[in-house]
């Protein structure tokens, strides 16, 4: 009896670039790209929901939500089936957040200028194609609160963040990033590849980059690298302030000395 040709299984394009590395643990990476899915303005997911957003078939998520809840990564939201997010993936990024040590040093500094801007200050870190905060402060103005939080992710392309990051990296490094963002964000890309272009620009001269509501209309933001932790990850600092707090034209030229003052007294303790 002839035997059956394999059907190739089929790869979903969040990690297709591993495709055919027998080291990538492929089921593994399934299950870490299902919690992936979920987001603060979709927390509750179906599982045809999460198959489509993972190009994954339907009975394999139903396998690894059956795991994942089991496991107490996902909590099923009865009777709607569908799911959210569970208590372990707290407890989970918990020990990464515990090991920033720096965060409660630099926390003054941050408050102070948060204050100064009328927003929020953040520090970030590079994840993929996106910059995560690690730490973030608030000034008491009500808008601040849903301006930064830990653990939120922006592109970095279309972020004053996410550039000061490309602009601080090395060029070898900047090239590569810079070519990871055309090939696994093509369409964030044509959006914001100009202002990538001109925000290394300015760089050069400024030291920081700026955002004039590239990513969400009527918020402004400053960035600035701080340096490499020990990691080797590059730190990231910026602060976001609602347009309505000052106009345009004086946004730079107030906003940008505390930033950079900042950052230097950020550093200056972190490597203390």
């Amino acid at each position: 009896m002839p035997r059956r040709s394999a059907v190739p299984r089929r790869v979903p394009a969040a990690f297709a670039e591993h495709a055919g590395d027998r080291q990538f643990a492929t089921t593994l990476a399934r299950g870490l790209e299902i919690l992936r899915c979920f987001t603060p303005q979709q927390p509750v997911l179906s599982t045809a929901e999460l198959a489509r957003r993972t190009g994954l078939p339907k009975p394999t998520v139903s396998r690894f939500t059956y795991t994942l809840s089991g496991m107490g990564y996902l909590r099923p939201d009865l009777p709607a089936g569908r799911y959210r997010l569970g208590p372990a993936v707290l407890s989970l990024g918990y020990p990464l957040i515990a090991s920033f040590a720096f965060r409660q040093v630099v926390r003054p500094a941050m408050e102070a200028l948060a204050r100064q801007v009328s927003g929020s200050v953040s520090l970030g870190l590079r994840d993929r194609t996106n910059m995560v905060y690690v730490e973030t402060c608030r000034s008491a103005a009500t808008s601040s609160f849903q301006l930064s939080d830990i653990g939120m992710t922006h592109p970095i392309a279309a972020t004053a963040i996410g550039r000061a990051h490309i602009a601080s990296c090395p060029p070898a490094e900047r090239a590569a990033l810079l070519n990871e963002l055309r090939v696994k964000t093509p369409e964030l890309w044509r959006q914001h590849a100009a202002s990538v272009t001109q925000a290394l620009a300015a760089f050069r001269d400024k030291g920081y980059c700026v955002s004039y509501g590239d990513l969400r209309p009527g918020i402004y933001a400053l960035a600035t690298p701080i340096g490499r932790l020990p990691s080797r990850e590059l730190l990231v600092l910026n602060a976001v302030s609602p347009s309505w707090t000052r106009r345009a034209a004086q946004f730079e030229p107030t906003l940008a000395p505390l930033l950079l003052r900042c950052a230097h007294a950020i550093a200056a303790q972190i490597t203390a």
